[in-house]
């Protein structure tokens, strides 16, 4: 939900001068360097597995029936590079964050997400984040793709949550709809601490989502080379996405 916000935003970092905080960068950078180096590609033979994470706070309701419409992309991306298992994450209301079964097909995924109506309430990111943790250690997850629009959270606990799933090998990919500035500031540096990427996309352009969509996915099943092998094909979103992640 954008409304409610701290009334602080984290300052920026970009341009500091503070020999403490340069030294704070320089540690970060070396972090993310090595999650980078740590986060293996979808073995041949496996499939990939995916969480789908999404803010289902009243403020995104339009987004969240084009995202229904159009996840079955995800699946048929990676039908022919190895296949695609997805967990539907999402939260609302007062401290709601439900987690449904992994899925292997879109039609699943549909009907899960069909039974969900948004609801009013603060942003849960972290918790989306302590989750995909949990996940990670019963078995491997490439990727986990959030969609949201408003962050209300403290950016130091979501930054070392999202750094500690880099180290662990899920790259979290970050679809911003709306141009909010504390999101975004937040938005990308999960993005980076992570490995993964972020981009925005506009209100009511379902196609931007759809290309999003389907690049995360091929990433997931197979990789940085299946994101490339798509960007040959389509470029446009899956060509930003493969740009952060080199």
């Amino acid at each position: 939900m954008a409304k409610d916000r701290p009334g602080n935003a984290p300052a920026p970092v970009k341009g500091a001068t503070d020999p403490a905080e340069r030294a704070s960068r320089a540690e970060i950078d070396a972090f993310v360097r090595r999650a980078r180096v740590l986060a293996p590609g979808t073995e041949p033979g496996q499939r990939g597995r995916l969480i789908f994470a999404l803010d289902a706070t009243m403020s995104r309701q339009p987004t969240w029936d084009t995202a229904c419409r159009l996840q079955a992309e995800m699946f048929r991306e990676a039908a022919g590079i190895g296949g695609l298992d997805v967990q539907l994450v999402y939260y609302r209301g007062f401290g709601e964050c439900r987690a449904s079964r992994w899925v292997s097909n879109g039609e699943r995924l549909a009907d899960l997400m069909s039974r969900i109506d948004c609801r009013g309430g603060r942003t849960q990111i972290g918790k989306i984040l302590a989750h995909a943790r949990r996940e990670v250690e019963k078995g491997k997850i490439q990727a986990l793709v959030f969609i949201g629009d408003a962050m209300e959270e403290a950016l130091d606990t979501l930054a070392a949550a999202a750094g500690e799933l880099g180290i662990r090998g899920v790259r979290v990919f970050v679809f911003q709809e709306g141009g909010d500035p504390i999101a975004e500031q937040a938005f990308r540096e999960i993005a980076r601490l992570s490995g993964g990427a972020y981009c925005r996309f506009d209100v009511g352009a379902a196609h931007q989502l759809a290309e999003l969509l389907r690049a995360v996915a091929a990433y997931a099943a197979g990789g940085v080379k299946a994101l490339a092998d798509l960007s040959a094909r389509r470029g446009a979103a899956s060509l930003k996405l493969l740009e952060q992640l080199k």
